[in-house]
């Protein structure tokens, strides 16, 4: 679905359209400007942390790639590194656990401060004490921004405006986490198979 929103390729029926606009209708770089995404596995350049965060926006102050860090809860571990904030990151970020590309990636997302952000699981390789903070990160930055969150850990998503449930590339059910729940369908099965896990 994401691929599809950056128009890695067109859908073949029917439109996708973002404020009543075929996405179609407009040039990829305008459309890839209005977007910014988290991926799940981010992939780096084998270049120090500033310059990595900075590609999120180039002309961005060192300043503003602080500010985005810290917003991203990876600050303090970047300074824990000898290097600080010149740390290289070796070949697609090699040298930074999980946690740490994710956030990274988010950083470069807040420093783009696109009108869409799009996370692709970007809080499963931290532990649920990171993900509470990255999330309110997130939620207090991207506040008047469409957010599309594509989440295997409900617990990420239950503040969401509607959740999508998606079964084998069709839409199941969709509500909030609350009416989802009183639907008692697969994402109340779902909630409750991850909360008694715990």
């Amino acid at each position: 679905m994401l691929k599809l929103l950056f128009r890695f390729y067109d859908v073949s029926e029917g439109s996708i359209t973002i404020d009543g606009q075929d996405i179609r209708s407009v040039t990829l770089r305008s459309l890839r400007e209005a977007l910014g995404i988290v991926p799940q596995m981010p992939a780096l350049f084998n270049k120090s942390i500033l310059e990595n965060v900075r590609y999120g926006r180039l002309k961005a102050t060192d300043d503003e790639v602080v500010e985005a860090c810290k917003a991203a809860a990876i600050h303090d571990k970047i300074m824990s590194f000898p290097d600080q904030y010149e740390s290289m990151v070796g070949e697609r970020g090699v040298r930074l656990s999980g946690g740490e590309l994710q956030r990274v990636a988010i950083a470069q997302v807040l420093l783009k401060n696109p009108k869409i952000v799009m996370l692709d699981e970007a809080t499963s390789a931290v532990d649920t004490g990171t993900e509470a903070i990255m999330q309110d990160a997130i939620s207090t930055i991207f506040k008047d921004r469409t957010m599309l969150v594509v989440a295997h850990r409900l617990s990420t998503i239950v503040g969401a405006n509607t959740i999508l449930v998606v079964n084998k590339g069709k839409i199941i059910e969709q509500g909030t986490h609350d009416e989802l729940l009183r639907q008692g369908g697969k994402y109340r099965e779902l909630w409750v198979q991850q909360t008694s896990m715990g």
